[in-house]
Formats: structure tokens, C-alpha cells, sequence
């Protein structure tokens, strides 16, 4: 009699599952991979050695590979060993030290890292016969390169610096609206009123409080930034508080970064993963999102946390925009995890921005 064999449970692949995908050489690296690099539902990537500076952004395309598109758009050539700066402005090309051999069944996703969002410094992922950005097909084998362009803060990076993370998926494990509206009648995902549609939306909070800002802005011309120093920078030279008018909003200014907070206080399970995304292009002239995944256990009381509020990176494009008090400006996705991870984000990790309100990237000095 034939025993039929179970398939491998879909969802985000957490921390042990990603340790097995580098114990069989499905991630492997020029240098072997850290167990730091391991988050709940995710791992973080290392800088390589060298960097491009290149001419424009690109994606390398159906066919191409990167070396192939470097050809095209590479000026010069950057030796990152000893320290080298990105300059505001600018594109690079980093090649990372980790390379991915996919299984059939697995694809993967990027994005930044939560203090590289913080500074401004915009972060996708580039693979080879790449088509998109941060999205790596099921199946997948070959190297992985960092797009680095720094809009705020020129910076210091060094190689093995950890700018972007990947997660692993296997299958669509996405909740549509009523299974989110079912997870949160029973775990409370969110402190107030659940606006459920294509994820959970979250508004900003711009209410006025005496002296204390509702956001920051970046300060143009400002100072360089080594990634490597923690706690160092002083707020006042690189960031202006942002103060509402009286009924409580602001004006963005074209051009301008801002870091803001959700008004909501929200948790991930610790058996879901979830992902910040934009809530609708044509609600205003401004984007809402550079560092996304929000792991397993974020504001959750089972990791150290009691709710915790999303920072929100705001650029604002063409036009002055009138950003009123809490105004829906984005949503969190929900996945389901394969299996729970061992460690959760938060007490189990230290994580810097668990239980966190309005709070500037883990270099400066509050």
C-alpha cells in the first residue's frame, strides 16, 4: 500500500527552517553565515567587498546577468574594505556576500532592514535575469546585489554591514480581509477599531502634545553617517522636529523625508508574519514605506511587548501635501507562518524598536 506523503506546510519559512536552507547549501555565502544574520522570518544580508557606482538605477532583466549590465552602466569602481562613503545622490551596486540555490517550491522576497529605512537610505534588491525588484522566483540559483542610493545622509559602510533582509515563502499563505477580521476577533491585533481592507490600515498620529514633536524631518546638507556607530549622532544636526498646526496636521514639502508613527498600536502573532505596504497611490503625493516586514512577536505580549506603533518614512513627491490627523496612510499584510519560529521578535533578541512609539534609527542619540 502506497503511504501518501504530506506536503510541506505553505507560509513565510521561519528561523529554523532558514538554518536548514543553509545547512543544505540553499544559502550559502563567501563567508560563512552568522546566526545573528537569523531573524524569527527572515535573514539578514551582508555587504560584499566591492561597490559599483553606477550611472542609474536598472534591473538586470530576462537573460542579462549583472556582470553583463555593469558593462553598461558602471562609472567606477569602489573598494569598501577599509570604509568608503555613498554620497547622497548617487547609485551603487554592491554585490553581497550570500548567493541562493532556491528550491522549486520556494520564492523569496527583500527589503530594508528597519534603521536603513530610518536614515533614508533607499535599498532594493537586484538578482541575475532579474525583472523586479526584491522578488526572487521559486527555484532561484545564483548571487545576490544590493541597489544602494543614500537620498538624506551620505554614509559610511564597511563590507559585512547588514542593510536589507530576505524572507522565504512557500506557497501564498496571504490572510485575505476575512480571515484577518476572524484573527483579530480572536487575538486584538490592533488597540482601536480594525479598518480591514486588502490588510489592516493604519492612520498617523499628528495630535498636538505641548512642546514634543509628532515627527522629525531630515535636515538637507547635513553630516556624514558611519553605520557602525550606534547611539553617536546628536538629533539637532541631522533632523528638525516636526510641530502640527492646532487641529493637528502638517504640510509636507515636495522633496522632503519625514519620520512619523502610526496612531495605532498593533502586534504580529507569533505564528504570523506580516508586511507593511502602501495603502493607495492616489491618496496623496507621498510614499509610506521603505523598511517592511514586521516579524513574529512585534508588540506581542509573548515577546516583551504591549502593542508597539509603526514608524512611518514619508517622502512627499511633486506637491505640497496636506496631511491631516489620522489619515489612513497604509496597511500591514498578514502571512501565516510554515511554523512558529523558535526565537520572537522582541525579548528574545533585543530588539531595538520593540514597544517603540515615535522613534529616529538606533544611530542617533535621543
Amino acid at each position: 500500500m502506497n503511504e501518501t506523503v504530506a506536503s510541506p506546510p505553505a507560509g513565510v519559512l521561519p528561523d529554523h527552517a532558514i538554518a536548514r536552507m543553509i545547512a543544505r547549501g540553499e544559502i550559502a555565502a563567501d563567508a560563512p553565515v552568522e546566526k545573528v544574520q537569523i531573524q524569527p522570518a527572515s535573514l539578514d544580508l551582508r555587504l560584499g567587498a566591492t561597490a559599483w557606482r553606477v550611472r542609474a538605477s536598472f534591473l538586470t532583466g530576462a537573460g542579462h546577468s549583472m556582470e553583463e549590465r555593469l558593462a553598461d552602466f558602471a562609472m567606477h569602481r569602489i573598494d569598501l574594505t577599509p570604509g568608503a562613503v555613498l554620497e547622497t545622490g548617487c547609485v551603487y551596486i554592491v554585490p553581497l556576500l550570500e548567493r541562493l540555490a532556491l528550491p522549486a517550491d520556494v520564492s523569496a522576497a527583500a527589503n530594508a532592514k528597519s534603521s536603513t529605512g530610518r536614515l533614508d537610505l533607499f535599498t532594493r534588491l537586484i538578482t541575475d535575469r532579474g525583472i523586479e525588484f526584491d522578488q526572487i522566483a521559486a527555484g532561484y540559483a545564483g548571487p545576490l546585489y544590493a541597489e544602494i542610493s543614500p537620498r538624506s545622509f551620505s554614509v559610511l559602510v564597511r563590507p559585512g554591514m547588514r542593510l536589507n533582509q530576505i524572507r522565504f515563502r512557500r506557497g501564498d499563505a496571504r490572510l485575505d480581509d476575512a480571515e484577518l477580521a476572524r484573527l483579530h476577533a480572536e487575538r486584538r491585533l490592533v488597540d482601536g477599531p480594525a479598518h480591514i481592507q486588502s490588510g489592516l490600515a493604519f492612520s498617523v498620529d499628528l495630535t498636538p502634545r505641548d512642546s514634543a514633536p509628532v515627527g522629525w524631518r531630515a535636515r538637507p546638507h547635513s553630516g556624514l553617517i558611519d553605520l557602525d556607530r550606534i547611539g553617536h549622532y546628536p538629533v539637532a544636526e541631522f533632523w528638525d522636529p516636526v510641530h502640527p498646526h492646532g487641529a493637528g496636521g502638517i504640510i509636507l514639502d515636495p522633496g522632503a523625508f519625514y519620520i512619523l508613527v502610526s496612531r495605532e498600536s498593533v502586534h504580529v502573532p507569533p505564528d504570523h508574519a506580516a508586511e507593511m505596504a502602501p495603502y493607495l497611490a492616489m491618496i496623496g503625493e507621498f510614499r509610506v514605506h521603505y523598511a517592511g516586514f514586521f516579524d513574529p512577536g512585534f508588540g506581542h505580549a509573548a515577546a516583551g511587548g504591549a502593542g508597539a506603533r509603526g514608524v512611518l518614512e514619508v517622502r512627499c513627491h511633486e506637491a505640497p501635501f496636506a496631511l491631516e490627523h489620522g489619515q489612513i496612510v497604509g496597511r500591514l499584510v498578514y502571512e501565516r507562518m510554515a511554523a512558529r519560529p523558535d526565537r520572537l521578535y522582541g525579548a528574545d533578541l533585543g530588539s531595538n524598536y520593540q514597544g517603540q512609539g515615535l522613534k529616529l534609527s538606533k544611530h542617533f542619540r535621543m
